[in-house]
């Protein structure tokens, strides 16, 4: 694999300086050409015109947070990564590579579940390069690359977990948001890395359940919550059963056998535990029939 090699080049403004001054000795010799017998300090001015003229090809600009990767018919010669006018080997290609931070969000696709639910789900992935020689070498198009490989780790990433948790404590797509985006960013990075990217961030931005079971998991979530809610109701009239039946033996207020605090306990559970308001029912005789 080929493995990027950083060379700096050599300064672009001592070249410059170099190039405008090598003219002058060029001219001369142009003027002597013109002699009968031209001396061979002639032809020398002519060459080093020539040679002044391929030089200016040399240069080349270095923005910030960019890299020019140089090649040398067909071999990579290195990268250049400092920011500014620097001069090269005139005969060399230059290729530029942004080594900026950028971000896409993929498309909304729709793959299956742990448990084999169809879902729809979308990510954003947050990437730049930090291999010039093997972004643009071992991939025939980086950027293309990215964004194919994302969406296959995505995929690959949806069914390892359940869209909700049935089970306390599983992991879920919904539910362990951290979980799951290190798991994403993971999948991602493993296949990045042959072609020089770094993965900065990937997170969820869409995630639902497909259109042709979407109704009948909202009445499930609905149910599962109704369930969750009657739970803590009767975990809270029981408590206030007991509470009531301790108070009422403690302070000594009336004396109730075993049968009568039954029907105590069941008359108080429905009035705690039903969905509507209860209607009282006054009774002034006695409890005993």
């Amino acid at each position: 694999m080929l493995k990027e090699r950083v060379i700096t080049g050599l300064s672009g403004w001592t070249m410059v300086a170099i190039l405008v001054a090598v003219p002058v000795a060029g001219i001369a010799g142009l003027v002597a050409l013109a002699n009968p017998e031209p001396p061979p300090i002639a032809i020398a001015g002519l060459i080093l015109l020539v040679l002044d003229a391929i030089g200016w090809r040399g240069l080349t600009i270095v923005n910030p947070n960019t890299a020019r990767v140089i090649l040398l018919f067909g071999r990579y010669q290195g990268t250049i990564k400092t920011a500014g006018l620097r001069w090269v080997n005139p005969f060399t290609m230059r290729r530029f590579v942004s080594l900026r931070i950028r971000n896409f969000e993929s498309g909304k696709l729709k793959v299956n579940d742990h448990i084999g639910n169809p879902i729809e789900i979308a990510a954003i992935v947050v990437w730049r390069v930090v291999e010039t020689a093997e972004a643009m070498f071992e991939v025939n198009d980086y950027e293309h690359f990215v964004h194919v490989q994302s969406e296959s780790a995505l995929r690959a990433m949806s069914a390892i977990f359940p869209y909700d948790a049935h089970v306390e404590g599983e992991l879920s797509l919904r539910g362990s948001v951290t979980e799951v985006s290190q798991r994403l960013a993971q999948e991602i990075q493993e296949r990045l890395s042959s072609a020089g990217v770094e993965l900065i961030e990937a997170r969820i931005s869409h995630l639902s359940y497909a259109p042709e079971i979407a109704n009948a998991m909202l009445r499930r979530q609905q149910a599962t919550a109704i369930i969750a809610a009657r739970q803590k109701i009767v975990e809270g009239a029981v408590g206030m059963v007991e509470m009531a039946l301790d108070l009422l033996s403690e302070k000594k207020v009336v004396h109730l056998d075993e049968e009568r605090k039954a029907t105590m306990v069941s008359n108080l559970l429905v009035v705690l535990c039903g969905d509507r308001d209860a209607q009282p029912v006054v009774n002034t005789g006695t409890l005993y029939q």
